[in-house]
């Protein structure tokens, strides 16, 4: 499932990140922890990898 906004796709990024070690889960704020707490390595890797380019800033939340 690919991202929705640019903040979605950021925020996927962090939570990655943590999830594989290379930052502190202290560190997450907001959605980015929502993500790790939520979603499995797999899911985050779907998320990050979208391409940026022609995706919102924001999306309104659903």
């Amino acid at each position: 499932m690919p991202a929705r906004s640019k903040a979605q796709q950021m925020a996927a990024g962090a939570a990655l990140s943590a999830k594989r070690g290379e930052t502190r889960v202290r560190d997450l704020k907001g959605a980015s922890k929502e993500m790790y707490e939520s979603m499995t390595e797999a899911e985050l890797q779907d998320f990050a990898s979208t391409p940026r380019k022609g995706l919102p800033d924001h999306v309104e939340g659903d």
